[in-house]
């Protein structure tokens, strides 16, 4: 049993990480929009709307690729626990999770956590951006 320990405390390492990762995205995220929205206080314009805009949906797009990959991995942790512990073989390999639609970019980006996140965010950035007009 002491293989099969280990080879889920390698796949538990990296789900962790992808889950900090998402962590510090969305801070990282705030952070950054509302210094942007400071810059904008002075001159609100149509272009400084469209950087905000794909500012925020480029982070959407990379939180939803980290939310991808913890699901890749969770799906491999899944499986491994599962083994026999002579089956087991230390692989980090999630091709085989790919094929399912709830692992891709696109699904995750669509994602409750994340719609909850981004589209309240983009409806409050341009509602700021209105009121300041």
């Amino acid at each position: 049993m002491e293989n099969k320990r280990k080879h889920l405390e390698f796949i538990q390492g990296v789900i962790a990480r992808m889950a900090g990762n998402l962590f510090f995205l969305r801070g990282w995220t705030i952070t950054l929009i509302a210094g942007l929205l400071a810059l904008f206080m002075k001159s609100v314009d149509s272009e400084n709307i469209i950087y905000l805009v794909i500012l925020i949906f480029t982070f959407w797009i990379l939180d939803g690729y980290f939310l991808s990959q913890e699901r890749l991995f969770r799906d491999l942790y899944d499986h491994v626990r599962k083994l026999k512990e002579e089956d087991i073989d230390f692989s980090m390999s999630t091709k085989d999770f790919k094929k399912y639609k709830r692992n891709t970019l696109v699904f995750s980006m669509f994602s409750p956590t994340l719609l909850i996140f981004y589209i309240p965010l983009i409806g409050i950035a341009l509602a700021i951006v209105y009121l300041l007009n």
